[in-house]
């Protein structure tokens, strides 16, 4: 009976650790917070759709720190377009809009979304 309740209280320290260095992890800061953060303060909006590759690709060049870009998204999932994106006519995916005014589409780079905002662009 003992052995039983000792594999249990095992079990259950091995799950709580596991579930606190997830939490922990969650929590970290992710590399490229400041310069996204920039980003977003600076006015800038990234448009882009759940189903576009290149939308995916752009997130992922930020990692963690994607969660603090300035997106908006374009389509449902039954992709009708969303009435923020009729309204600035975006047709392509990703497209970003600065506040001057300038529209970019496709993927951007670190240094070429630096210019538009005036934001340092980290070193990768």
């Amino acid at each position: 009976m003992m052995k039983k309740h000792g594999w249990w209280i095992i079990t259950l320290v091995i799950i709580s650790v596991v579930i606190g260095f997830l939490v922990v992890q969650a929590k970290k800061p992710g590399k490229y917070d400041n310069f996204a953060q920039c980003i977003s303060d600076s006015g800038a909006k990234f448009y882009g759709t759940w189903w576009c590759p290149h939308c995916q690709a752009q997130k992922a060049l930020f990692g963690k720190s994607a969660q603090l870009l300035p997106y908006e998204e374009c389509q449902t999932r039954s992709r009708k377009n969303t009435p923020i994106c009729i309204e600035k006519e975006i047709t392509s995916y990703p497209t970003w809009i600065f506040t001057d005014g300038t529209r970019v589409s496709g993927e951007q780079t670190f240094e070429q979304l630096a210019s538009y905002t005036s934001c340092a662009a980290p070193t990768l």
